[in-house]
Parts: C-alpha cells; structure tokens; sequence
C-alpha cells in the first residue's frame, strides 16, 4: 500500500489511476497534512461493454461485394 500526499496526488492523479487500474497497485491511500484521507482503488466490479460484433445482426452483407463498384463510382462523381 502506498500513501501520497494531497499535492502530488493531485499532480500525478492519471498516473495513480493507472497503477491501481492495472494492479500494480492494490491501493494508494491519499494523505492531507500526514494523515490519511482518502482511499484509491480500483472499481472490481466494473461493467466492460461489449465491444466486438455489437453490429451483428444489424445489416447483411452482399455475396457480390464489387456487384455495384460502377454506380457508386457515378453517384460519388468518380465516373470512368
């Protein structure tokens, strides 16, 4: 465990979220005037959103992905 004072704390707070985010540290506890005030630790039941396939289901994809290459070309002014 590792006690920081106000004035650093404040100066180095993302770097002390990272330590504790990450596990480096388990807590770090924040002092005023040499006394214990405060206490960092990380979120243990922190909800991580789904991040791969949140799409899926939400479109289909063609078979013939180059089946319309010259109108959109048209449509975008890239006509050849």
């Amino acid at each position: 465990m590792t006690t920081i004072n106000m004035f650093d704390a404040k100066s180095r707070l993302s770097k002390l979220v990272e330590l504790v985010e990450s596990g480096a540290e388990a807590e770090i506890i924040i002092a005023r005037n040499g006394k214990p005030a405060a206490r960092l630790a990380p979120l243990r039941d922190r909800v991580q959103g789904k991040r791969i396939g949140v799409a899926e289901g939400q479109f289909s994809v063609p078979d013939d992905l180059d089946g319309e290459n010259e109108l959109i070309a048209a449509l975008l002014g890239g006509a050849r």
